[in-house]
């Protein structure tokens, strides 16, 4: 083959497009993290209208404040539910103790070179004390939310999600009392 043959030749061989980005996003390390966290309720046993949820808000890197859950790393030893009983309080300063299992959610995101898959199990909790505190360094404000206001203040849908199927819960106890 003549050496103009060979520059044809390799000229119409195909591109591959992203070829250097896929070889980087294949050499980037795949982790995989738990987190529980829940729904703290003030006033599970008094009116509808009078029950409401701790929620934390953190500033985002746009600089909006996004509501959310408390939530947190399962540390070493611990169980979800402790470990969601720990990040409520920690996050919002309000003691709960858990009433029921909401569910899971889970993601992927990309930090520091690596891809995460996250799962976040949530429980239904009850305050039995406490004061709503800022004090943790990742939180931005805490607020008590009445829970009908869930849908239009929490940020994330899985997030509305789980606080429906909370409400939806807690009609059932409170059908189950009468």
């Amino acid at each position: 083959m003549s050496p103009a043959d060979r520059a044809n030749s390799r000229r119409r061989q195909p591109r591959r497009r992203g070829s250097a980005a896929n070889a980087a996003k294949s050499r980037m390390r795949t982790v995989r993290e738990t987190s529980a966290g829940g729904l703290v309720v003030d006033g599970l046993d008094g009116p509808r209208e009078k029950r409401s949820a701790a929620l934390i808000g953190r500033t985002d890197r746009r600089g909006r404040l996004l509501w959310s859950l408390p939530k947190g790393h399962i540390e070493e030893g611990e169980t979800a539910e402790q470990t969601a009983i720990r990040e409520v309080a920690e996050e919002t300063g309000i003691n709960g103790v858990v009433v029921a299992e909401l569910g899971s959610i889970d993601y992927w995101f990309v930090t520091d070179g690596r891809r995460v898959h996250k799962t976040v199990h949530h429980y239904l909790l009850r305050s039995v004390g406490g004061e709503l505190s800022d004090a943790d360094v990742e939180v931005t404000q805490v607020a008590w939310v009445p829970l009908s206001e869930l849908n239009s203040r929490l940020a994330y849908a899985d997030e509305r999600r789980l606080a429906e199927m909370a409400n939806k819960l807690i009609d059932r106890m409170e059908t189950g009392k009468r």
